[in-house]
């Protein structure tokens, strides 16, 4: 029986090819460039004042998030703009982080989606979003926070083998890769439901589809 869809999707498309050796080799000086524009991006949006970026860019994230809790327990909207922003900037984000996890050997774009796919639907806020929830979705997702903690654990030995073995044969073992994508596919969908707030259904504890 096929699990039912959640409304926050993710993948990665494997590199079915030969992964380039030397920038696997310094990718974690490599990113710095691309790293340093998402992270001076959101404090040049939402100003210099550190209480507006805390309220605006939720768990490092960028995530407009503060401003959203209060548009919809008070106005049951969630701004059209404002899901245009949460969506870019995590898919944004999600480019930087599987370039860094050696999944794909492009250097990130800030605007074209090359081989991550995150997508979730623009919700009515009316008729889906429940006006309380925003305010404890945080805490009911505590599990998964949890759970994401020894996750990322074994994602990072994950990777650090994947590393040796793109460097020795230019290749990223598929079971490997199929790992590391569930647990960011994991992540993205805690953050769809807790931080971006696009939909009240409660993530799965899964790592597939």
């Amino acid at each position: 029986m096929e699990p039912e869809p959640y409304p926050v999707t993710f993948s990665i498309d494997y590199p079915d090819r030969k992964l380039n050796r030397l920038t696997t080799f310094f990718r974690i000086f490599t990113v710095i460039p691309i790293f340093i524009v998402f992270a001076v991006l959101v404090p040049a949006v939402y100003g210099a004042n550190e209480y507006a970026y805390w309220a605006a860019g939720a768990a490092g994230t960028g995530v407009l998030f503060l401003p959203l809790v209060l548009m919809i327990l008070f106005r049951k909207k969630y701004p059209r703009w404002w899901y245009d922003w949460n969506l870019e900037i995590l898919r944004f984000g999600n480019r930087i982080g599987v370039y860094l996890a050696l999944m794909d050997d492009r250097y990130p774009s800030t605007d074209e989606q090359q081989a991550v796919h995150l997508d979730f639907p623009y919700p009515d806020a009316e008729a889906e979003l429940s006006r309380g929830l925003p305010l404890v979705k945080w805490f009911l997702a505590i599990p998964h926070y949890v759970v994401l903690f020894f996750l990322y654990i074994g994602a990072f030995f994950a990777i650090l083998f994947a590393w040796f073995a793109i460097l020795f044969t230019g290749r990223y073992p598929r079971e490997l890769f199929t790992f590391v994508e569930g647990v960011t596919r994991w992540y993205n969908r805690v953050i769809g439901y807790s931080l971006a707030l696009v939909t009240d259904k409660y993530p799965p504890f899964r790592l597939g589809p």
